[in-house]
């Protein structure tokens, strides 16, 4: 559908086009219903109506008991050759929480409903069957609502192509602070990361690990060549590549044997499917790859007693030196509060 508004009319074209997709929706309306819905004064109905019969859109009002305002009858937007599995697929849609974080949720929403306001009658059941079958929760259990108060910031210096200052929080509890290019933003598993030059070098840095941003004066020349959606696909096939360096081999209990799989993911399952037959007591020795000790470690400590650590020997030891550091600190801890 193309349509041309009389040039410096002062009508917004996103409004004329939501007034013409209820009108093609609903066949028929008041101004009065009109108004309401678009959350103007009914005045600005008749003049956006005289807007759209100015550029050539067939739209007729009558008065009095049964009158409204209508299209006429053979006027069709191209929105109605959507099909029942297109108009299926489109609503399946949810918002991501990430592009809720962006502060972009309502006007996807906003975009949807005009979309739906757009279909013809003969197609809103397909769109309401996908929203009460089909609901994408993109967040994982018990991960909670991220607070990023850095994200806008990051955002715009990435539209206006503005060098960043900012604080990164490392692995070691520490700080560092350096100065970036932001190249742009990516959403893996519902977190946020900035891939940004640094020293002319490209490099990722989790969002949530920003303690403090500030956007400088001076611009920055984007490089021409430089592709978000490539850059990023071979960043995470190396960190894959570099991933499951470290093996260990453990004793898993029967419990955590069924729940593994939840904790550690598709590692756990391709693990137990190639583990030996159970002990006497049910227990079974399983070999998975961490990335460092460091991970080994913390994964291993938060299965408790379900878990044996076999091989290698020094992460048995420091487990076990950490395990002790813990009930060492609590029992100082309950006897202060004795």
């Amino acid at each position: 559908m193309d349509v041309s508004f009389p040039t410096g009319f002062p009508m917004r074209a996103d409004r004329l086009l939501s007034l013409l997709m209820l009108l093609q929706t609903h066949g028929r309306m008041t101004a009065r219903d009109l108004a309401a819905e678009l959350e103007v004064s009914e005045r600005t109905i008749y003049r956006d109506l005289e807007a759209l019969s100015t550029a050539g859109i067939p739209v007729y009002t009558e008065r009095g008991p049964g009158g409204g305002i209508a299209l006429v009858e053979e006027y069709r937007t191209n929105l109605t050759g959507l099909t029942a599995d297109e108009v299926q697929a489109l609503f399946m849609l949810s918002i991501p929480s990430p592009l809720l974080q962006l502060g972009v949720g309502e006007t996807l929403r906003s975009a949807l409903r005009k979309l739906a306001a757009a279909l013809p009658p003969s197609r809103l059941p397909d769109r309401e069957m996908a929203r009460q079958r089909i609901y994408l929760d993109t967040s994982w259990w018990g991960q909670p609502g991220q607070v990023l108060p850095h994200l806008a910031t990051v955002q715009q210096a990435i539209w206006q192509e503005r060098r960043l200052r900012v604080a990164v929080r490392t692995f070691f509890g520490g700080e560092i602070d350096v100065i970036v290019e932001p190249l742009g933003l990516v959403a893996k598993a519902s977190e946020w990361h900035l891939v940004a030059l640094r020293s002319g070098r490209p490099h990722v840095y989790r969002v949530a690990d920003l303690t403090a941003v500030e956007m400088l004066e001076d611009a920055f020349e984007r490089p021409a060549d430089f592709n978000l959606v490539a850059f990023w696909e071979a960043y995470c096939a190396r960190v894959e590549a570099e991933r499951g360096i470290y093996g260990v081999r453990l004793r898993i209990s029967p419990d955590l044997a069924r729940e593994l799989t939840w904790h550690l993911g598709e590692q756990a399952a391709g693990a137990l499917s190639r583990a030996g037959a159970p002990d006497a007591e049910g227990w079974r020795e399983i070999t998975l790859w961490f990335s460092d000790p460091a991970e080994a470690r913390g994964r291993i400590l938060s299965l408790g007693r379900a878990a044996e650590v076999i091989d290698p020997l020094p992460l048995r030891k420091s487990v076990l030196d950490y395990a002790r550091q813990i009930v060492q600190f609590y029992e100082e801890r309950s006897h202060e509060k004795g």
